[in-house]
């Protein structure tokens, strides 16, 4: 990965930052009910306030379309960040921009911390409008992305800024950046991936940018079907893409090219419907009743896949084995989960995991904790696993 700037070259001391971070917290009856992205944002913050900054935090919250609307406002999140930042007053400007935003931001003193409002009640945000990316530039001197959950999008406070203000890397970006770079860009080998998920059609992009990255890949949820079905299975009443079958045995042909072992289950646990207490039964995948759905690998695959994870050096998971919704049918992803975590505690294996299904499975499992990084960006860390470049990223590249 190209070089970025990071806060040890920072002299921020009596200058105004402007710190992008993800504040978009989930909220009901006004009060935060998940503080994760907040606390993940305190020690970025509290760098830059410890290095005397005045730190100007910015951040977007729901889908406002550009309008002001009364319940999307950050001023709730401002009690909630003073807390996570051990009691450090945080102040709230009215507007992100013009006046209120300017007023707000000269009266700072080092050290200070400030929220601006909600940066998509403009439309020039997500437009990444000259304009208004100007108007915020005005209010700093520095400008820090912390925000890896939105470097996907080439949004004003996430992209534009960095080509009006010196860009750094905040400690939460840096951390992101570098637990992916060590995962696929420079990994320790073998390599092995756990790619789940309802469809293949989803997933396409993401396998044809592993294939050649990696030594392993285990296929497993819903999409696991269709290369089972792909090889001449039947599937009886599971989810499967059955049109995707040619496209399935292409990605094993391709596999084979690029020296990748696909691993499939050999057993499953299939049930007549997916509810909790449904009856189920282990079977070999060549013994799928045709009244019945797969919704789990079997326990021979796990103890198979579970030996894969021990022979590699490095582990990249998006998404759960099976229904891990529902027990007993998150057995399967429980097991392997549990399988990482150890490998990880003894220092055998670099675990990094990423996507809102494979975070809840990893916290289902009580192993979140315990791999080495678990990424919360959703649709940022689904892209890079497709190797697409991230706006907000590429911007902050000193060769850019």
């Amino acid at each position: 990965m190209s070089a970025y700037r990071t806060l040890d070259t920072l002299d921020a001391n009596g200058r105004t930052v402007l710190l992008r971070v993800d504040l978009n917290v989930p909220m009901k009856d006004g009060k935060v009910t998940d503080a994760t992205r907040i606390e993940r944002a305190a020690p970025t913050i509290l760098a830059l306030s410890k290095k005397g900054a005045k730190v100007v935090v910015l951040s977007h919250f729901g889908r406002p379309k550009g309008e002001r609307v009364a319940d999307m406002s950050l001023a709730p999140i401002a009690q909630p960040l003073s807390d996570a930042l051990g009691g450090v007053p945080v102040g709230f400007a009215e507007d992100c921009i013009g006046a209120p935003a300017e007023k707000a931001v000269t009266a700072m003193n080092a050290g200070d911390v400030l929220i601006l409002e909600n940066l998509r009640f403009h439309k020039g945000e997500e437009k990444n409008d000259a304009a208004f990316t100007k108007a915020l530039a005005k209010l700093g001197d520095i400008y820090v992305n912390d925000a890896f959950a939105t470097a996907h999008r080439a949004h004003a406070s996430t992209e534009g800024l960095a080509h009006h203000l010196p860009a750094f890397a905040g400690l939460l970006m840096q951390a992101e950046l570098e637990a992916l770079g060590n995962a696929l860009e420079s990994p320790e080998r073998p390599v092995v991936a756990v790619v789940g998920g309802a469809k293949v059609s989803t997933k396409l992009e993401l396998l044809g940018n592993l294939l050649p990255k990696v030594d392993y890949l285990i296929i497993g949820g819903g999409m696991a079907n269709t290369f089972l079905f792909a090889q001449g299975h039947e599937v009886g009443k599971s989810l499967a893409e059955r049109d995707l079958a040619d496209t399935a045995r292409a990605i094993i042909a391709k596999a084979e090219q690029e020296g990748c072992t696909i691993c499939l289950q050999t057993d499953c646990v299939v049930a007549a419907e997916f509810a909790a207490g449904a009856p189920s039964e282990v079977v070999p995948v060549s013994a799928v009743p045709g009244d019945k759905m797969i919704l789990d690998a079997g326990p021979e695959s796990v103890a198979a896949f579970a030996e894969v994870l021990r022979d590699s050096e490095t582990l990249v998971w998006n998404g759960p084995l099976g229904a891990f919704e529902i027990p007993p049918f998150d057995a399967g992803t429980v097991a392997l989960a549990k399988t990482a975590a150890e490998l990880t505690d003894q220092g055998a294996l670099l675990s990094v995991a990423g996507g809102g299904d494979t975070v809840a499975a990893l916290v289902h499992a009580g192993v979140a904790g315990r791999f080495s990084y678990v990424s919360t960006a959703g649709g940022a860390f689904l892209e890079w696993l497709e190797g697409k470049t991230l706006p907000g990223v590429a911007a902050l590249m000193t060769d850019k």
